[in-house]
């Protein structure tokens, strides 16, 4: 039977006047359905085969709804594209001025340019401030400007560019950061890839690295020319953001990720978005500090709601 036919079926039900309580199929509590809610949490789904056939027919009706309601939905974020593309445009100019401000292209007033601007405007902001390192910063006082845009004209997938003066660091005057998102779960957005720039690191620059002295040779061991055994580990730096944790294929069978690498992934995405939708728009203000004071205001409004 189709939706169609059900729905029609549920109005004629309520265009009759029939009993009010047959309509709502109101029954004593079922011992069974009361088990299976207790271990919903547990199942995450529920076996709608144990429904009455009167249930089941509005659960079809409920159905088509959605279907309506997600009909809209795509409508809604079609336009919400277009209209994020049309102000994306309008707010480039603005932000090619400040760039031009920030590095002394032009002079806005009698001093050129705006010395550690994006360090410090980065640093201001808590989240980005937890992973830029002491031995970062040197690094960091060469970047001139952060760079956001659409991947494919697709309203989700975006790319990330920093764009940096020539330095003794690394080779690469542009770092950037691609997020290809898809809809194709049904709990939202899901992030398909990342693919960050290799860094060309120059010679003992390497910040993501560091080499450390071996532990001591035991008594009796031979020292070659008593040079320290060294070896190279990773290590915490901002720089680290250009090479995403590695999102493998998921097999059809196991759709959940390990649970640390959906940690790694989720707070590199936060990162990402982070940047996108605060630091960038707002670079200025996070600059002088006054950005930190409205999200302070906001997180007191939202303690006072609770």
């Amino acid at each position: 039977m189709s939706n169609e036919e059900n729905i029609t079926s549920i109005e004629a039900v309520h265009n009759s006047g029939g009993d009010s309580s047959d309509a709502l199929d109101l029954v004593p509590e079922d011992p069974d359905l009361t088990e299976d809610l207790k271990n919903l949490t547990i199942k995450r789904t529920f076996d709608t085969k144990k429904l009455s056939p009167k249930v089941t027919k509005r659960v079809l009706f409920l159905k088509d709804i959605q279907v309506k309601h997600d009909e809209l939905e795509e409508k809604f974020l079609e336009e919400k594209a277009a209209l994020e593309a049309k102000y994306d445009n309008l707010y480039k100019p603005l932000f090619d001025k400040r760039y031009e401000i920030v590095n002394g292209v032009v002079e806005a007033e009698s001093e050129k340019g705006v010395p550690n601007f994006w360090l410090i405007a980065m640093k201001t902001n808590e989240m980005l401030a937890n992973e830029i390192t002491e031995r970062d910063e040197g690094a960091l006082k060469y970047l001139i400007d952060i760079r956001y845009c659409r991947v494919e004209n697709n309203s989700r997938n975006f790319k990330l560019e920093f764009l940096f003066d020539p330095n003794p660091y690394f080779k690469n005057s542009v770092l950037s950061k691609t997020y290809h998102v898809t809809d194709d779960d049904d709990d939202g957005p899901v992030l398909e890839k990342v693919i960050g720039t290799d860094i060309e690191w120059c010679p003992g620059k390497c910040l993501t690295h560091k080499v450390v002295v071996k532990k001591k040779p035991k008594k009796g061991t031979k020292k070659v020319n008593n040079i320290p055994m060294t070896k190279t580990e990773n290590c915490e730096s901002f720089f680290n953001f250009f090479k995403p944790p590695e999102i493998d294929e998921v097999d059809e069978c196991y759709t959940t990720m390990d649970e640390e690498l959906q940690n790694l992934t989720d707070q590199d995405y936060d990162i990402a978005v982070t940047i996108r939708d605060k630091l960038i728009p707002h670079a200025v203000s996070w600059f002088t500090g006054e950005a930190l004071v409205d999200e302070n205001e906001y997180d007191d409004d939202d303690e006072n709601d609770d």
